[in-house]
């Protein structure tokens, strides 16, 4: 990932108060100490949530501060009203107590091996959430004295705010407040919370809410006022004498619509079915899809989306399927056209939502900028606040175009280039004026909107994917969140200042309005609404140095510039326990994995637990939903300690946990070393190497994470390019396999930036990335590519141009050598060739290399195999017909075929000839030799005897004497022998022949 320039010279801030989610657990078991009993004195009534664990029993083990455990289990918890448990405990003198919840049989909810940490009073557990509250409504009102005086009746709405608690904190007119945070309400109805108040002589209350977790609602800063009688307060509205919002409602009996546009696709012995989403007076609740054939008669399946993907299915079968709307109250509506689809073969696919766990070696990766790939829904396009600036308004051609739905939509043209994973850009909510690559993440929790469609969700793409035997590769950024924070961890409470010059880019706050990147706000009318983040005058608590305070510079529009109208990491805007406090200043120093890259992207102290638990929280969602790995953004400016010690054993637990050990073991992390040099070690600095970080640490440091990387970094710096570990991995042992040793892998690889800044010319990338494969651990795990969305070869700011024939030939090295083939989106037609991959908002995107792609994939296409089209029509057949589409097409079949070249070890020695080495995989029954030149000819001395076939020509050689000698096939062309092989593998091309 690279950052743009900034669209404007000040932005705005977030006084948001309603914002703080706190991460969800990870699962994993602790230890559990001895047990002792407590003083009397301080007591904690603890409430756990059963609906979620639905265990028999429930068990609190814990121990108060500064005191000793419980024995394990624990004490038994009793039930406390409907969803809810309980159990009082004594605390003595202490503050607070460390908590472990359990089934009495093994089962443990420690809170991610971190424990709960509780104070004292009425706390609730609820799904790894603590919040000080009573969800039975069972607290004491202090206050006047309850009898026959006033009573309040207070609800409140969080259906806008996703509160799972509430309390309520007040005193009546002349009385004293609750103790902080006040007294639980009681859940009425959806979205709605309910507190009878006592007051007795007194005819009004001042209130406020909160969540119970540090997440408050004051009105703004004013408190509410709240009669007796019933008052519903909602987005800040209180309404007096109000009618009960949970009173019986008029029964719906409208059904429906019926669902139109049922179209059913058959992938091998799976059936993806697809339709347009119904409509409802109160919305669609879910879908029964009912299929009949096969030998299993008629089966009725739940769906909560507009996709369905129907697997397991019998081979060669013909499938009906009809699909019936129902809303929240049972309404069904009538049965959906039928649709038809006949499976064929059985491939070996995994259930959805189940990573498919083979080795990644063996998936050629196409990566795409979900955004400007294809557009399948243009009801979620969005041109930002730059669209007119940048120029994007008058191609008509808005940042966010594509979608998921585009990409469902056309993963059969990328199955049919041969690709079997897709690396996709950061999934998650972004922010900024000019966010769609992804980058600039707000709510990590969240998938952007802009992204996902009825019937086309991030699920719906990863489980359509798997159907075709696809992986899915998701950007994650552990590195930085957006200018504005975030969400759930940290949003700045102040930016800018909106006054009569601002107005125009700082909209009128909106209570109760939350931007999602898609909705549009009703009074500014825009999606980029930014209300939440200015502030007229300076708030109470304001932490940013000289607020207001005119600059004595102008923007470019000449208006006046004030302090804190602009996120910076030294103007006191973000805490430094969250947020690293400082600019890089040099890029292969100390600082460059401790400061900030660019104002754009405020940079995560990620040495801090709570960073560490909110990332990893946000990052487990999404392996629980089935992603096949992670390309990992910026991964050199965090310190490998923490990567070795936090990150990636959580990615690896997390995935064991929900998706076994095989899928632990190839569940494939590849991060950016961003080394932008052609030497073996960056500028001589090993911390800011790519071969790095692929090992674990070799010496023990400190036990807080903020000195351990400043320890490890001092040590190894001292240790020096020369000291380093090396690994012959990736090396054939003469012409021999050897079983890898990956005891002290990272459980990180990388892409390989060596080749890529040296693919100008193929040779140059094939002895600059050989040199360096001693120095990873595994270098047949590298990712390879010749360009990107970030820098063509040799830091090249635009896309590859140096011509069809030097793309064949790169192609061609990359599919036979170590490491894995990746192309980035369009270069199979050399699309924008010698533009600039990114140029911000100062151009529109329609002239860089991350242009709009999807105007090449109109038209249909099917594959039903890698490598094999079926049917093509429109522009995308036309696109299809291109030579490198030819070319890689082939080189996917050959690499396919023959596992040397997929997962082979390598050597050059014994061999005369530029860009020519041999490759040998050997595992249980599979044992591929195979001898490779490209462009060049090449003479191969000591090599196994036996017959040697062609995959390229079919051409058979004999070897008797351990010699084999092969002609120059052209520039681009190869030649690959494989030792007992298979012969011509696919039709010749313009290359490939």
């Amino acid at each position: 990932m690279r950052w743009l320039g900034r669209p404007l010279t000040v932005a705005v801030a977030v006084a948001a108060v309603l914002s703080a989610v706190p991460a969800p657990p990870a699962a994993s078991p602790a230890a559990d100490p001895a047990a002792a009993a407590a003083e009397p004195g301080n007591t904690a009534t603890v409430f756990y949530y059963t609906k979620t664990k639905n265990w028999d029993r429930y068990n609190l083990h814990y121990a108060p501060d500064g005191g000793s455990w419980t024995e394990v289990p624990g004490v038994a918890m009793e039930a406390a009203c409907t969803d809810w448990v309980k159990r009082t405990v004594p605390l003595g003198s202490a503050e607070g107590l460390r908590a472990t919840f359990n089934n009495g049989s093994g089962t443990w909810d420690n809170n991610g091996g971190e424990n709960y940490a509780l104070g004292t009073g009425a706390l609730t557990v609820k799904d790894g959430v603590v919040a000080h509250s009573d969800p039975c409504a069972g607290g004491q009102d202090p206050g006047p004295t309850p009898g026959d005086g006033n009573r309040a009746t207070v609800y409140y709405s969080t259906r806008t705010l996703g509160w799972t608690t509430a309390n309520i904190h007040y005193r009546p007119a002349g009385g004293s407040w609750t103790a902080v945070p006040g007294v639980g309400m009681r859940a009425a109805c959806a979205g709605w919370w309910k507190k009878d108040v006592d007051l007795g002589a007194a005819t009004s209350l001042t209130a406020a809410f909160n969540n119970g977790n540090g997440v408050w609602d004051n009105n703004k800063g004013a408190d509410y006022t709240l009669p007796a009688g019933v008052t519903t307060v909602a987005d800040n509205t209180v309404t007096a004498d109000a009618d009960d919002p949970c009173a019986e409602e008029v029964p719906d009996t409208a059904a429906p619509t019926v669902p139109a546009g049922v179209s059913a696709r058959a992938d091998g012995v799976s059936v993806v079915l697809t339709w347009e989403p119904s409509t409802d007076d109160t919305g669609v609740a879910k879908y029964q899809v009912t299929r009949s054939g096969g030998t299993g008669g008629e089966v009725v399946s739940d769906v909560g989306s507009t996709v369905f993907s129907d697997t397991g299915l019998e081979e060669r079968t013909t499938y009906t399927y009809t699909v019936r709307a129902t809303d929240a109250a049972g309404n069904v509506s009538a049965a959906s056209a039928a649709a038809i689809a006949t499976t064929g073969r059985r491939p070996p696919a995994p259930a959805a939502g189940r990573p498919l766990a083979t080795d990644p070696r063996k998936d050629p990766i196409y990566f795409v900028l979900t955004a400007r790939f294809n557009d399948g829904d243009a009801t979620n396009n969005r041109g930002g606040s730059q669209h007119e600036k940048s120029g994007n308004a008058a191609n008509d051609d808005p940042m966010f175009r594509g979608d998921f739905k585009g990409l469902v939509n056309k993963l059969d043209y990328i199955k049919g280039l041969g690709f079997s994973a897709v690396w996709i850009t950061p999934v998650v909510l972004n922010r900024s004026d000019y966010d769609y690559h992804g980058y600039h993440g707000y709510d990590f929790y969240k998938v952007d909107p802009r992204l996902e469609s009825a019937g086309a969700s991030y699920q719906d793409l990863i489980d359509a994917a798997h159907a075709k035997g696809m992986k899915i590769y998701q950007d994650v950024v552990y590195n930085h969140s957006s200018r504005w924070g975030a969400r759930g961890l940290f949003t700045p409470t102040v930016y800018g200042v909106r006054d009569s010059q601002w107005s125009w880019y700082y909209d009128e706050k909106q209570p109760g309005f939350e931007y999602d990147g898609l909705t549009v706000e009703p009074k500014s009318g825009k999606s980029y609404y930014n209300g939440d983040l200015w502030s007229t005058a300076e708030p109470t608590g304001n932490t940013c140095v000289n607020w207001g305070r005119p600059t004595g510079a102008k923007s470019p529009e000449g208006y006046t510039l004030y302090d804190c109208q602009w996120p910076s990491p030294t103007s006191g805007m973000f805490p430094k326990a969250l947020y690293h406090n400082c600019w890089i200043g040099n890029w292969e120093g100390e600082d460059s994995r401790s400061c900030w890259l660019h104002e754009d992207l405020a940079d995560f102290n990620t040495e801090n637990p709570q960073v560490q638990n909110y990332l990893i929280g946000a990052y487990d969602k999404y392996i629980d939903m089935g992603v096949d790995g992670f390309r990992v953004d910026t991964a050199v400016h965090i310190p490998r300690t923490t990567w070795n010690r936090r990150f990636l054993p959580a990615i690896q637990e997390r995935v064991a946990q929900q998706h076994g050990a095989e899928a632990a073991k190839n569940f494939f992390v590849f991060g950016e070393v961003a080394a932008f040099v052609n030497d073996k070690w960056n500028r001589g600095s090993v911390n800011h190497s790519a071969q790095f970080y692929t090992w674990k640490e070799r010496k023990e440091y400190s036990a807080d994470d903020a000195k351990a990387a400043l320890e490890m970094y001092e040590y190894e710096q001292q240790q020096g390019t020369g000291n380093q570990p090396t690994s012959a991995n990736a090396f054939l042992e003469g012409n021999s396999y050897h079983v890898p040793d990956h005891s002290r892998f990272s459980g990180m690889n990388v892409i390989d930036m060596r080749m890529h800044m040296n693919f100008g010319d193929a040779s140059n990338a094939f002895h600059n990335g050989k040199d360096s494969d001693d120095s990873y651990n595994d270098a047949t795990y590298n990712v390879v590519y010749v360009d990107s969305h970030d820098y063509g070869p040799n830091k090249s700011s635009e896309r590859f141009s140096g011509g069809t024939d030097a793309w064949a030939e790169n192609m061609s090295l990359m599919w036979t050598f170590r490491g894995i083939p990746t192309l980035y989106y369009g270069s199979e037609i050399e699309f924008q060739k010698g533009r600039k991959i990114d140029c911000g908002p100062t151009c529109p995107l329609a002239t860089t290399g991350r242009a709009y792609y999807g105007d090449h994939l109109a038209g249909d296409v099917t594959a039903s195999d890698f490598s094999r089209v079926d049917s093509a029509t429109g522009a995308v057949a036309t696109t299809l017909a291109q030579p490198l589409v030819k070319h890689v097409q082939r080189l996917n079949q050959i690499r396919r075929a023959v596992p040397a070249l997929q997962m082979g070890q390598y050597s050059t020695d014994g061999i005369t000839g530029d860009m020519a080495f041999k490759r040998r995989y050997t595992d249980g029954g599979t044992d591929s030799f195979a001898l490779v030149t490209v462009s060049g000819g090449a003479a191969y001395d000591g090599i196994p005897n036996g017959t040697y076939r062609d995959a390229v020509t079919g051409d058979t050689r004999t070897v008797t004497d351990g010699r084999l000698t092969v002609a120059a096939p052209g520039k681009g062309n190869l030649r690959v022998y494989v030792l007992n092989g298979p012969g011509k593998i696919g039709a010749d091309g313009p290359y490939l022949k």
